[in-house]
């Protein structure tokens, strides 16, 4: 409120605001009607829209003004870049505010990973939320470093910038009723939280609901998602890199409208995001699929603040965060100028990392023999599905061709523990594919078609502590290094595009056939999503919720 009365003053027109956007068309997300009006700046918040003069002005002459956009939820470690490099790449896109579930890092650091980068990103310009992780583990199938307790949830929803409970991942437990479970449901600061669900329809879905739980972004199919809306719940639907079901949902903006439905990412490469866009790259495509301008760009600005509580995103309007978009069509979604808190976006000192958060990449010594996988007749494979997040469970003779092994090393404590399997439709052919990227856990996953060449891949990313990285015939063809907590890259966001980007092409040279070779990789460690994955204990049914031998 410190500011309360310049603003009003402002306002009123009795001062000159800070700054007036002029001679465009500011859409109002309220009503979705395209004003041609000033806005008028002050402190970083919009004063008002009307007839205003300004100390600056911004000519926005035939130019389509638009709040800033909002990532409902994403996971900053998919990217691979640290937070700093993070606000470079999307902050020109236009995506102004994200809501992360750090869970990637609070696996392998604990709760004190989570409170660094907290700390990390509280001077960006990017504005950074948070919700704290409820399921670390993901799942009893899976080994962190160490699990996050109702103690460490409470201490971390204390904290600015923390808004609620992220996505309760073990949402059979939920369902059944498990004690553990409702009691991160009971927690103060709790009556906020995300969903995950994937699959779940029925009266297993009015549980979860019936929970307080009032979000997923795991819908794939339009039934599914009318389902959640009928539910009462939130629609966040995901365009991730390999997750794509934008398109498969958007038949509910025609059927319902936009209300409670907001866009998201989950997980993105970060070369997917420059070659396709952000939360921007979604407005394009649903707009290009029929979906009116007005109606996409509030569910990627105002319907994410309302979930979220975000009282003063997400909309231009007064009071609220002069968060602004200058676009040049209703078509690429391209801002020409970003104005976050009515300033240009700009480079700020990069952000100071630790030594505690490297090296966290600790493995017992492994040997080809490891690696070999000998049974013979009929045995469980995990069948990719085209871009989904989700396997086929399926049942196929040991040695089919088909068949590429895939194995997770257990790499927080040194355990040796190897979880081993087939998988299936990879198109893999020679080499190995190995990270440390591995949801939940991020233990280390490997897939190869060469016992030596999987012992070396993983050696590799010993020693290079943690990353990605495509080898053959023991020498490495890509790699992408990322140090910090085997997760994030310490690198430029330039480097760190190229070196992922060399990595995917070296995937496909290697004979792999579908796309984002590498985030297809860390998903079938993640013992929540159906129907089969593999941990480093093993091979995980999880229709079933149990463990299951690799003999069929």
């Amino acid at each position: 409120m410190e500011g309360l009365p310049r603003r009003l003053a402002v306002a009123r027109g009795d001062e000159p605001a800070d700054l007036v956007v002029r001679g465009g068309r500011v859409l109002s997300v309220f009503t979705k009607e395209w004003l041609e009006v000033d806005v008028a700046v002050v402190d970083g918040f919009v004063a008002g829209l009307g007839e205003y003069e300004g100390r600056e002005t911004v000519d926005a002459s035939g130019k389509h003004v638009v709040p800033g956009l909002i990532d409902a939820h994403m996971h900053i470690e998919s990217v691979k870049l640290m937070v700093d490099e993070l606000a470079r790449l999307i902050l020109p896109l236009g995506t102004t505010a994200i809501v992360a579930d750090p869970h990637e890092i609070a696996n392998v650091l604990g709760v004190d990973g989570v409170h660094w980068l907290l700390d990390a990103s509280a001077g960006l310009q990017l504005d950074v939320f948070f919700m704290a992780p409820s399921c670390v583990p993901a799942s009893p199938f899976e080994s962190p470093r160490r699990p996050l307790g109702p103690g460490d949830l409470e201490g971390l929803m204390r904290r600015r910038r923390v808004v609620g409970l992220a996505e309760m991942m073990n949402f059979p437990g939920v369902v059944a009723g498990d004690p553990g479970e409702l009691e991160k449901l009971a927690l103060d600061g709790a009556q906020h939280v995300d969903g995950h669900a994937p699959g779940l329809v029925g009266k297993p879905l009015q549980a979860y609901a019936s929970s307080g739980i009032r979000s997923d972004h795991e819908a794939l199919t339009v039934e599914e998602g009318r389902e959640r809306l009928r539910a009462g719940m939130w629609l966040l639907v995901r365009e991730a890199s390999m997750a794509r079901n934008l398109l498969d949902l958007l038949p509910l903006v025609a059927e319902y409208g936009t209300g409670r439905i907001a866009f998201c990412t989950d997980d993105r490469d970060p070369d997917d995001i420059v070659d396709d866009g952000h939360v921007n790259g979604m407005v394009r495509k649903a707009v290009a699929a029929g979906v009116a301008p007005e109606d996409a760009l509030v569910m990627a600005s105002l319907n994410s603040a309302l979930w979220h509580g975000l009282r003063r995103h997400g909309a231009i309007a007064p009071g609220y965060q002069a968060d602004l978009l200058l676009l040049p069509d209703l078509v690429s979604f391209r801002p020409e100028l970003v104005l976050k808190s009515g300033r240009p976006i700009e480079d700020g000192p990069p952000v100071e990392i630790p030594d505690w958060v490297r090296q966290s990449v600790r493995i017992a010594p492994v040997a080809p023999e490891d690696f070999a996988v000998r049974v013979d007749g009929s045995v469980r494979a995990i069948g990719l599905v085209e871009d989904q997040v989700v396997t086929e469970s399926l049942v196929r003779d040991a040695h089919d061709p088909d068949l590429a092994t895939i194995a997770v090393v257990e790499r927080h404590l040194a355990t040796g523990r190897i979880g081993l399997g087939f998988l299936a439709g990879s198109g893999l052919e020679r080499g190995a594919l190995a990270s440390t990227v591995a949801h939940d856990a991020h233990n280390l996953v490997v897939v190869g078609r060469s016992d030596r060449d999987l012992a070396f891949a993983v050696e590799r990313l010993a020693e290079i502590g943690g990353g990605i990285v495509a080898v053959e015939n023991l020498r490495v063809l890509a790699e992408c290094p990322l140090p910090i907590a085997g997760l994030l890259s310490d690198a430029r966001l330039d480097d760190v595009i190229a070196q992922s980007r060399a990595c995917n092409e070296a995937a496909h040279e290697l004979g792999w056939t579908g796309a984002t070779p590498f985030l297809t990789l860390a998903f079938l460690g993640l013992s929540v999503i159906p129907s089969l994955k593999i941990t480093d204990r093993g091979l995980v049914d999880v229709d079933r919720f149990e463990l299951v031998p690799l003999q069929a």
